[in-house]
This record gives structure tokens, C-alpha cells and sequence, in this order.
């Protein structure tokens, strides 16, 4: 019941705060701190007595932990969440990932405060379903939660144009949402024709035999749902915008575990349900994912919004997800696998950044910046810092999961991967650039006539006091460090989700997917 606790805990506690900041001024967000502590401590209870029993987490292919409710059983609707090492690294991502976007925004958030950390909370909590159930209704029923409470604060606590923000982010996942919708109950009714019994769940639904023909337009009402989400080209247009309007917080959500959703569900669902079909689109796939890494680091380079710059990123870094996921081999999916973490970590941070300088120069605009580095000597080495992690710096996390979800690919395709490998070099240049105008670059003309609303004209103790604090440093810090850890010492990452990878590969037809047992053991720690 550990997992029914930790939504239930994360649902509660948003109705909670609607309440607390009536009762105190400030208690909401001690309530929310409060929550995500418990989750965390929950989460890692049910780790600890897993391994405690003698489990050995890189070496178990089965569900770590499970729970099945009844919930419609006329259609054979349960509520079933389970957990495995791919789950339970999406699920700890999650919940750091709120801690850090609580922490980093603590005294931003200044109206209807209760209402903001509810929908927070509630964001929060339709992830972690989405990440552990495995019924194909309640899967969709959680997919559909997470994305209300993110429409609200992208709607109510938005920037300027945040309601057309919202209105297109609405349009597209619920749009792309009602595909997946009519494949899910199109798929339980072919199971139904087949078995004569009605029924939701994953793993009944593995084994429907399925006509080639069906099979492909099926696997495609979830592929487009998963990619709308990633997002990959071309159903990427409402990140940009929902991003750029998007209050801070909401901001580091959507970039460090919204979007992981979308590549969880192509791992989880996919692949497996649709082998034969997966494999004969994995050439469109791969495609997108290619293009995606140089069309999304040619559009970043393109901005001057730094905040939209840090969005278009995000579109180029999770082609590497799409192109490593349809490479169909260990050390693909592996670095894909990576590059989640890496990139939730990379782009959370620079999305608080962002939104630190904004709440103190009160602009985004990189051509209103220039010579940070003087003004701002703490928050512009973090900026540094995570720029250059996300340009895939060796011996940080990002280049790890590029390295290999390139090296994955190249068997597969070689020409995709090289176009891929040339959005590396559009990293460099997109962050690099970033780095220069608004760091190390001249003052702008209202900072030289000292009219400037970027970097205030001061130094010494008062520039300093309007640095960054010691608390943000210290959540910037521990994320810097997360990078560092997955940089030199991948391993027992990739040793958490590997039996997951392997449960995904083994549906596809032995003769098609490369992961070679040299490449196993290379990846896994040694184990054939």
C-alpha cells in the first residue's frame, strides 16, 4: 500500500494547503516542504526494505513492489501501481525535483499562495501515478490529473501572455491525449474479441494478438500522445511558449519530470505492446529525434529571451531520448535512460536561474544584460556551470547520456547519428553565446547611461547582498553535485533501470534488436 500512501499523502496535502494559508500567512508553503519530506521518506522506506530482504535492485526483473484494487470491474478497471527500478528512479526525480522547485522559489510566490501550492502538490502526484500504474485506464485517468493543475499555474501564475500559454498547452496534450484514449479502449476491445475478457491491465494486454495493420495505427495514437509530451518535432510548439509564461516553479516541473513522462511512456507502453510496429516506424522515429537535436539547437541559438533559449534547449537535448528509445539496443536506451536525469537536473537549474535573475533584473532579455559576472559573482558560476553541463561538458551527466545514446545509435543508422552529433557542437554554441551576453559581455547602453534595469550598477556589499543566498546556492549546489555523481559514476543509475530496459527490448523480435551481451555486460556492471 506504500504506493496508494505516497499519491494519497501528495493529493491530501494539496487540499490541505488550500486551507492553511487562510489560517497563517507563509504556512502553505511549510506544508508543502512538510509533504514532499514525507513522500521522500516513504519512497525511501520501500527501498530500503526491498533491498533489506536480500533483493539485489540491478539484478531483479520483476515488479519491486505491487497493489491492485479493485476500482470498475465491470470493465475490468483496477487500480493497480507497481513498481520497478525504471519507476522508482522516475519517482525519486519527481520528488526531488518538487523539493528543489519549492526551495529555489520559496518567496516568489506572493499570490493565492494555498491555491498554488495545491496544484503543485497535485502536478505532483498525477506524475507519480503516471509513473506506477500499470493499468491502461488509470494510467490515462493519472496522465489527464497531472495536466490540470499545470493548465491553473501557467494560467493564474503566469507572465504576461499566459493565458494563450495555457489555452495552446491545453490544445495540444488533450488533443494528442484523445488518441491515446481511443488506441487504450481500441486495444482492451481487441483483447476483449480475442480472450473474451475485458480488461485494462498492462500486462494482459502485452499478449493480444494484434493485425499488423491495426497494430501500426494503435501504436500510433500513443506515439503521438508520448511525443507531443517529450516533446519531439513537429508537435513541439507548445513548449516555447508554456515554458516562457510559465511561473518558475511550474517552469522547473515541466522541464525536470512533465516532459520524462512522455519518454516513460514509449519505454513502458510502446515498445512493448507494439513491438512489430515500433519496429517498422523506428526509421520515422529516429528521424524526428535527429532532427529535433539541430532544429531545436538552431531555434535556441536564435533567441534572445533567455528563458525561451533554456526552452528550445530542452526540445534539442530530448532528441537524444527519442533517438537512443528507437535505436532498439541496451546502450541506446541506457543513454536515453541517462539523459533524462541529466537533463532534468541541467535544465531545472537554469530554469531557476532564469527565474532568479528575472525576479531581480526584471527582464529575460539577454540584449539588457551584459557583465553579470561582476554584479552577480555567485548566481553567474551557477549559470556557468550548468551552461556548460548542458553543452555535454566530460565528466558531468549530460555527455555521458549523449556519448552513449550516440554510440547506441551508430550501429543502427550511422548518418541520423551524425546529423545528431552536430547538435552537440549547436550546444556549444547556444550556451556559450548565453554565457557570453549575459556574463562576461559589454554592459548594455541603459547600463553605460546608468538607466539599465539589468544588472544594477553596484558593488561591493550591496552587490553582494543582491546575490544569490546561501539557501538557493545550497539546492543549486546539491543538483551540481547529482550532475557530478552521474558524470564520473553512472552505474548505479543505469543499474536501477536495467532490468527494465531488458523487460522492453525482450518483446521485440530477437534477429532485430542489437544489444549484444558484450554491450550488456559493458553497461550493466559486468553481469551477462
Amino acid at each position: 500500500m506504500i504506493l496508494v500512501l505516497l499519491i494519497a499523502l501528495l493529493a491530501v496535502g494539496g487540499l490541505l494547503t488550500l486551507a492553511a494559508d487562510r489560517v497563517h500567512a507563509g504556512s502553505a508553503r511549510w506544508l508543502t516542504l512538510a509533504v514532499l519530506l514525507a513522500a521522500g521518506v516513504l519512497l525511501l522506506g520501500e527501498v530500503i526494505a526491498y533491498t533489506g530482504s536480500g533483493k539485489d535492485i540491478g539484478n531483479t526483473a520483476g515488479w519491486w513492489h505491487e497493489v491492485s484494487l479493485p476500482w470498475i470491474p465491470r470493465f475490468g478497471i483496477h487500480f493497480r501501481l507497481a513498481l520497478d527500478g525504471l519507476s522508482f528512479a522516475l519517482v525519486s526525480l519527481t520528488l526531488a525535483m518538487g523539493l528543489f522547485g519549492l526551495l529555489s522559489t520559496w518567496n516568489q510566490v506572493d499570490y493565492r499562495r494555498g491555491f498554488f501550492y495545491a496544484n503543485y502538490l497535485w502536478v505532483l502526484a498525477g506524475i507519480v501515478g503516471v509513473f506506477t500504474a500499470v493499468d491502461l485506464f488509470l494510467f490515462f485517468f493519472f496522465w489527464e490529473v497531472m495536466l490540470i493543475p499545470m493548465l491553473l499555474l501557467i494560467a493564474v501564475w503566469g507572465h504576461e501572455r499566459r493565458t494563450a500559454a495555457a489555452i495552446k498547452f491545453f490544445i495540444f496534450t488533450q488533443a494528442s491525449s484523445l488518441l491515446m484514449l481511443v488506441s487504450i479502449v481500441t486495444l482492451a476491445f481487441i483483447h476483449y474479441r480475442a480472450t473474451g475478457d475485458v480488461t485494462f491491465d498492462y500486462e494482459a494486454l502485452l499478449s493480444t494478438p494484434i493485425a499488423p495493420e491495426k497494430a501500426y495505427w494503435l501504436m500510433l495514437g500513443f506515439f503521438i500522445a508520448f511525443a507531443v509530451k517529450l516533446p519531439s518535432l513537429p508537435f513541439h510548439t507548445w513548449l516555447p511558449d508554456a515554458h516562457t509564461q510559465a511561473p518558475t516553479a511550474a517552469s522547473i516541473l515541466l522541464a525536470a519530470v512533465l516532459l520524462k513522462t512522455g519518454a516513460y511512456g514509449l519505454i513502458r507502453f510502446t515498445l512493448p505492446l507494439f513491438p512489430e510496429a515500433s519496429q517498422a516506424f523506428a526509421p520515422v522515429a529516429m528521424t524526428l529525434g535527429a532532427v529535433s537535436i539541430v532544429y531545436g539547437a538552431a531555434l535556441a541559438f536564435a533567441q534572445s529571451d533567455m528563458k525561451r533559449l533554456v526552452a528550445y534547449s530542452s526540445v534539442s537535448h530530448m532528441g537524444f531520448v527519442l533517438l537512443g528509445i528507437y535505436a532498439f539496443n541496451t546502450v541506446a536506451l541506457q543513454g536515453a535512460l541517462v539523459q533524462l536525469f541529466a537533463h532534468g537536473l541541467s535544465t531545472a537549474a537554469l530554469f531557476a536561474l532564469v527565474g532568479a535573475l528575472q525576479h531581480r533584473l526584471h527582464t529575460r532579455d539577454m540584449n539588457r544584460m551584459g557583465g553579470l559576472w561582476t554584479t552577480f559573482p555567485r548566481l553567474s558560476g551557477f549559470v556557468l556551470f550548468f551552461a556548460v553541463a548542458s553543452l555535454g561538458l566530460p565528466g558531468l551527466g549530460n555527455f555521458v547520456a549523449e556519448f552513449l545514446v550516440l554510440l547506441g545509435s551508430f550501429a543502427r543508422n550511422t548518418v541520423l547519428t551524425i546529423i545528431a552529433a552536430l547538435g552537440m557542437i549547436g550546444a556549444a554554441i547556444y550556451a556559450l553565446v548565453m554565457v557570453q551576453r549575459s556574463l562576461f559581455g559589454p554592459p548594455s547602453p541603459e547600463e553605460a547611461d546608468g538607466s539599465s534595469v539589468a544588472a544594477p550598477a553596484v558593488t561591493g556589499t550591496a552587490a553582494r547582498s543582491t546575490d544569490i543566498s546561501t539557501p538557493e546556492a545550497l539546492t543549486l549546489l546539491a543538483l551540481a553535485l547529482a550532475l557530478l555523481f552521474i558524470g564520473l559514476r553512472p552505474q548505479p543509475l543505469m543499474d536501477s533501470v536495467s532490468p527494465s530496459i531488458e523487460k522492453a527490448l525482450a518483446h521485440l523480435p530477437p534477429d532485430r534488436w542489437e544489444a549484444t551481451v558484450a554491450q550488456r555486460s559493458s553497461i550493466a556492471g559486468g553481469k551477462p
